[in-house]
């Protein structure tokens, strides 16, 4: 990468230049005090432009194209086949194919054609293809794709195997107030370039993916700009630009990137050929409210409170208890189960953690083995066809490893739906991927194999229990 000349990290000479007439005609002492007139002509003319030359020609176009079968608009008494036998052209009423196309960016990690862009982006693509800032096309194969971090990971064929790449930074040195650019391809205009500072550097509340973490900057993001690169005036990469809060569809300056440090843990895993394998805690974590916290004789809530463990699970190993609060992981603050989860996953697979626990009033240090979660089951996984509320769901055995890969926590038992076919009589049912069944007539569901064999059976009214998001529900069915 480019060397960016010594005096560029002096940006903050630009806000000294543009209240320079304020400066000269304040009212008064205190008005001016702390700026001073540019010293230089060179000082006048700080620019992003270094920043820009190095960072750009890495960052790229993505065009994601998926055809989608759409179903006539004649009216349905052409179905009918009594009146097609007097209609009968060609494909007449038969669904027809489109092409959807969507666009997004894409940020150059490796010289050899490897590129991060968000899942959302080229999520049921049938073709990717990318477009250099040079201009030059490539089409591109989806190496790894992440919907819980909405991240995906592509790779250029055909390589030239020379193309520009930017440098990772550690988004745990931003600050609030850092500048920041954000660079994409809003709106299909081409490549565009804006600026602005860091807002939040640990957003949890954004409601976005499943991680749940985010720096929120005010550099202008709009739709297309997805998948580009959010750098610091090293022009290094320290994001991931993926979401915008816009009540018009346009930025308000209430932009969203995913950290560096998630996104760095996504491209290993996609170098070392592998899918994406988050560290299993084995417990669940809960916020500190503030009536929590009065009752723990904390001044002000903190960290976050254990409240389960799985037995032999990694939590438990490392010496932690029901009810110890986590207040920081390798001395990482943690202040709500979104940044606990963050900071605990980012570490990756084989590392040691030291965590700083508060219990009885008293500090202790503990330390955790980040390791995989175990299938302590085989999944035996089955879509379950006979006639029944549950005719187009696919299912899985529950176990530490299942409950990981679909986001499901404190759940390692059980029957869990992991897929449901659309159209079919469970969608119209109303299941969804991540919905436990408890029971279906009376008869505890403990397997797969007992799902599909109560199913086959039959019956004239189907009495079933679900859960979903931690609450039961009783539904009943006609047969």
């Amino acid at each position: 990468m480019p060397k960016l000349p010594d005096r560029f990290p002096k940006l903050n000479l630009l806000i000294a230049a543009m209240i320079l007439l304020a400066g000269l005609t304040g009212s008064g002492q205190g008005h001016a005090q702390g700026y001073r007139v540019p010293g230089s002509s060179d000082e006048i003319r700080l620019s992003f432009a270094p920043v820009v030359k190095a960072t750009a020609p890495a960052v790229v176009n993505v065009y994601a194209t998926r055809k989608v079968r759409q179903q006539s608009s004649l009216p349905s008494i052409f179905n009918d086949p009594f009146f097609r036998r007097f209609f009968d052209a060609p494909g007449l009423g038969a669904p027809r194919e489109r092409v959807q196309n969507s666009l997004g960016s894409g940020v150059i990690v490796d010289s050899a054609g490897l590129i991060v862009t968000n899942n959302h982006v080229i999520q049921g693509a049938d073709e990717v293809r990318v477009v250099l800032s040079d201009k030059r096309e490539f089409a591109a194969d989806i190496v790894l794709k992440d919907e819980r971090t909405d991240l995906a990971i592509l790779r250029i064929e055909n390589s030239p195997g020379d193309l520009p790449q930017i440098e990772f930074a550690s988004s745990d040195t931003l600050e609030v107030g850092d500048l920041v650019l954000a660079i994409g391809n809003p709106f299909g205009v081409g490549q565009t370039v804006t600026s602005g500072i860091v807002s939040a550097v640990a957003r949890t509340q954004a409601g976005i993916n499943d991680m749940g973490f985010f720096i929120q900057t005010d550099a202008a993001i709009n739709p297309g700009n997805s998948g580009g690169a959010l750098v610091d005036m090293s022009g290094r990469l320290v994001g991931i630009n993926t979401a915008i809060f816009s009540r018009s569809g346009g930025s308000i300056g209430i932009g969203f990137a995913i950290p560096s440090e998630m996104v760095q843990l996504v491209v290993a895993s996609a170098e070392s050929g592998g899918k994406l394998q988050r560290p299993w805690f084995g417990g669940q974590v809960q916020a500190v409210t503030a009536e929590i916290a009065s009752t723990l004789g904390f001044n002000r809530p903190v960290g976050v409170i254990v409240s389960r463990l799985s037995p032999g699970g990694p939590a438990e190993k490392s010496g932690l208890r029901v009810g110890d609060v986590i207040v920081a992981i390798d001395g990482r603050e943690v202040a709500d189960p979104g940044s606990f989860k963050y900071r605990y996953i980012t570490r990756g697979i084989g590392a040691v953690s030291e965590l700083m626990v508060l219990r009885d009033g008293k500090q202790r240090k503990l330390s955790i083995h980040l390791a995989a979660a175990p299938e302590s089951r085989p999944r035996d996984v089955r879509i379950i066809r006979a006639a029944s509320p549950f005719a187009g769901v696919k299912v899985a055995n529950l176990s530490p490893a299942v409950a990981e890969e679909i986001g499901l926590e404190g759940e390692e038992n059980g029957v869990v739906i992991v897929d449901v076919a659309g159209r079919s009589p469970a969608a119209r049912a109303g299941f969804k991927p991540g919905d436990i069944v408890l029971s279906i007539n009376g008869i505890d569901i403990d397997s797969t194999a007992t799902l599909d064999q109560v199913t086959s059976a039959g019956a004239r009214l189907w009495k079933l229990r679900i859960e979903r998001g931690g609450r039961v529900s009783q539904l009943v069915f006609n047969g």
